[in-house]
């Protein structure tokens, strides 16, 4: 029998004990937060043959977002058609849902207070939009049944079943008219699709939810008061949106031990919105683990303040990490976010991990 050299040996050493019984043992999630469409976007991403280009838009974050395992973003337009139109009744261009999917999202959350600007007929035309693109989303649906075969939304992620439920807080007053369904927050509907996430195979739940005070840095006390029901009802990850500001986030802990992170709200990923706090957002990266039993968990969460620089010298409207914007009110989103909001962070730290280039 041939002598075994220590360069021999300790190959197999360390292939022994990095051994995992299962076949992927860790998957990373981001969450990012509002994608808006102002006229002045619009105008912007406009070109003289009347199509519309944002392929600028996302460069500056398109390999941090693809990075992840699952990206998720809140869509708050609609895809209503012509004319295409900024606040108060949004109306985005056809071609915008493509530049979101190049810079790597895969998920869009469409339950929000704009969902029917153009009443239902921009919702059903947003649906069959995203549909004809085979871009996965959730929170509204043409019917009942529409609801029934694809609510909860459970995907693969990296071998973990990630279950995706959104709702939103209402629809600014406008009500559907005919069979479309928008989730709104009510307490038995989310009860019930958690239950039937469960019961479908999801390992890893996560509420996204269209909530809050806008352009308060803190929460108000009905998403507290909805963030600890919805712990106690043990779900992973609750991922809110809506203020359009950066809101705290925390790891916390249930009563049965399970880990859940909460973010209050991610702020704005890209808009036209001129207030210092507006200018920018988080997103945030979570990580999943499984543990010696093989039963997955949140294991941790980081976050990256991003910045968006508006139109200038030929530029279109750039997303950016905020640290790395030279624009004049960046540093001034940087002071005010690092001092209220994401001072008041429970073990959810910046992300050094990722170098950009």
């Amino acid at each position: 029998m041939p002598e075994l050299m220590l360069a021999d040996i300790v190959p197999l050493i360390i292939s022994l004990f990095s051994f995992s019984p299962y076949e992927n043992d860790r998957a990373e999630i981001l969450f990012a937060g509002d994608a808006m469409q102002h006229q002045a976007q619009i105008d912007a991403a406009r070109r003289p043959d009347g199509t519309y280009d944002y392929s600028e838009c996302f460069q500056s974050i398109r390999e941090y977002v693809a990075a992840a395992d699952l990206a998720v973003v809140n869509f708050e337009a609609s895809l209503g058609g012509k004319p295409y139109t900024g606040y108060p009744c949004f109306s985005a261009p056809d071609e915008y849902p493509a530049a979101l999917t190049d810079a790597g999202f895969d998920v869009f959350l469409l339950a929000n207070n704009h969902i029917l600007d153009r009443r239902d007929r921009g919702l059903h035309r947003t649906l069959d939009r995203l549909r004809h693109d085979s871009i996965p989303h959730l929170g509204i649906y043409h019917d009942t049944a529409d609801r029934d075969s694809l609510c909860p939304l459970i995907m693969d992620v990296n071998g973990f079943k990630i279950g995706l439920l959104n709702y939103t807080y209402g629809t600014n007053g406008i009500a559907v008219t005919g069979n479309a369904v928008v989730d709104y927050i009510d307490h038995e509907k989310i009860r019930n699709d958690i239950i039937a996430a469960r019961n479908g195979g999801a390992e890893i739940v996560s509420v996204c939810v269209h909530w809050g005070d806008e352009y308060r840095l803190l929460p108000n006390n009905a998403q507290r008061d909805l963030a600890d029901w919805l712990t106690e009802l043990d779900v992973d990850m609750i991922i809110g949106n809506h203020p359009h500001v950066v809101q705290p986030m925390e790891m916390r802990t249930s009563r049965s031990g399970r880990p859940i992170l909460l973010t209050y709200s991610l702020g704005n990923l890209i808009s036209n919105m001129k207030t210092t706090d507006t200018r920018g957002g988080a997103m945030v990266t979570v990580s999943l683990r499984r543990n010696d039993s093989g039963e997955a968990y949140v294991s941790s969460a980081r976050y990256l303040t991003t910045f968006t620089e508006p139109p200038s010298d030929g530029h279109n409207f750039r997303v950016v990490p905020a640290e790395h914007s030279t624009h004049r009110h960046a540093k001034a989103f940087l002071i005010n976010a690092n001092k209220i909001p994401l001072s008041r962070n429970v073990n959810v730290k910046p992300d050094t991990l990722f170098i950009f280039r």
